[in-house]
């Protein structure tokens, strides 16, 4: 079967951006399908006997959602095996794409979770088009040299002639085009800060300090360090992390804590709207970012900036003392996880030291929908739901829930 064309008909949208349809009793989650569409499809794996795997070569009945791809060498006119990864939904009309995440979204919730919740996504600013939003891009070099990104779902470097979803800073810069034979076999990143000009990481180069603006703060972080990616989203997430936070419930003095916390971009959000009395802990695994995480908040006396793994660092809490746990039970916990979420260890330590309010930021759907369920089981309802389109021509989104405790 691996390899044969089939037609299909695409009913819904998956996780991971693929739309789902059925063959033979089977589901099949196709790449580049758009729910209502009918398609020529190629399967690529076909081992589980529960789903099957696929890839659109033609498309037969097409969606009136679809337009032609941002990225012309992604378009399903070219063999799947040479189209670049990266703008999975370059296809598809960008009000579209927002009202498929939406879907993902709020039906997470309600399979996971038991969550009914309408969710509507947000247009950030940046081109209408779904393009011009990438501050950074990390490219490949082939063996003979050729840059360019992988093709989707494969580490075959595939040489394009733009990058659409970058920047127009970071597009002058990154080497498309060009053939770095000395750096075959490795990595370059181009990316854009919001001060300074853009620059390239060639390989293992140590790192160098770069700054960043949002609003009128200057952050301070590596070149090779974590940043979001989308250039209006750390103004985006500051705002929506600021009006998250039920006023009532916040106490400056309490142990309020920012879990994987970075260089302390969201524990500066909570410093700036409740004043320099502020008393709040970032934890972050990576050394550096914790370094310049204490640089950046030093406005705030009560700020602390810790190195730790956070899934080790929250068992601390059992330990606190009778005062500590009375300042944890007042607290404001801001927890940013990876795209795996925080995981039920962690938020049942927390929920153990019994904080009157979370705010949780996702860039899964589902990883945030399980963890939602979980914090429902430990007595956290989710008050409030805000999603924002901070990857867009991808499947991606970014949500901002309130949980409350009970």
């Amino acid at each position: 079967m691996q390899g044969r064309e089939v037609e299909v008909e695409a009913t819904n949208i998956a996780h991971g951006g693929y739309g789902v349809a059925r063959l033979d009793g089977r589901v099949v989650f196709v790449a580049d399908a758009i729910p209502g569409e009918r398609v020529r499809a190629r399967i690529l794996d076909d081992r589980k006997n529960r789903f099957w795997w696929a890839d659109t070569v033609e498309v037969l009945d097409p969606s009136p959602h679809r337009r032609p791809h941002l990225w012309a060498e992604a378009d399903v006119s070219r063999d799947p095996a040479i189209r670049p990864g990266g703008a999975d939904f370059g296809h598809i009309e960008p009000a579209h794409q927002r009202a498929l995440k939406a879907h993902v979204l709020s039906d997470a919730l309600q399979r996971m979770a038991r969550i009914e919740r309408e969710v509507e996504v947000e247009q950030v600013e940046g081109p209408a088009d779904g393009g011009g939003w990438r501050t950074r891009e990390r490219l490949h070099v082939a063996d003979d040299g050729t840059v360019g990104p992988f093709s989707a779902r494969s580490h075959r470097v595939i040489r394009v002639a733009s990058l659409p979803l970058a920047t127009a800073e970071l597009g002058e810069v990154a080497p498309i085009g060009q053939r770095m034979p000395e750096h075959a076999g490795g990595d370059v990143v181009a990316l854009a800060p919001s001060i300074g000009g853009a620059r390239l990481i060639l390989g293992k180069q140590a790192p160098s300090v770069i700054r960043e603006q949002v609003g009128e703060r200057e952050f301070r972080l590596d070149d090779s360090g974590f940043w979001q990616v989308h250039a209006a989203a750390p103004r985006t997430l500051t705002r929506a992390v600021q009006e998250a936070i039920d006023e009532s419930l916040f106490d400056p003095r309490a142990a309020n804590l920012d879990l994987y916390g970075g260089v302390g971009l969201l524990a500066a959000a909570v410093g700036d709207r409740f004043g320099p009395s502020t008393r709040i802990t970032t934890v972050e695994s990576d050394e550096r970012a914790t370094e310049h995480a204490a640089e950046n908040l030093a406005d705030w006396l009560g700020a602390k900036a810790v190195t730790a793994r956070v899934e080790r660092w929250v068992r601390t809490l059992a330990d606190a003392s009778a005062a500590e746990r009375a300042r944890l039970w007042g607290a404001t916990v801001v927890l940013d996880p990876p795209r795996s979420g925080a995981g039920r260890a962690v938020l049942e330590t927390l929920a153990a030291a019994r904080p009157a309010q979370l705010v949780y930021v996702a860039c899964d759907p589902v990883a945030f929908a399980r963890d939602a369920g979980v914090l429902a089981e430990l007595g956290y309802h989710l008050t409030g739901l805000r999603a924002f389109d901070l990857f867009p021509s991808t499947h991606h989104v970014e949500a901002v829930g309130s949980f409350v405790r009970a």
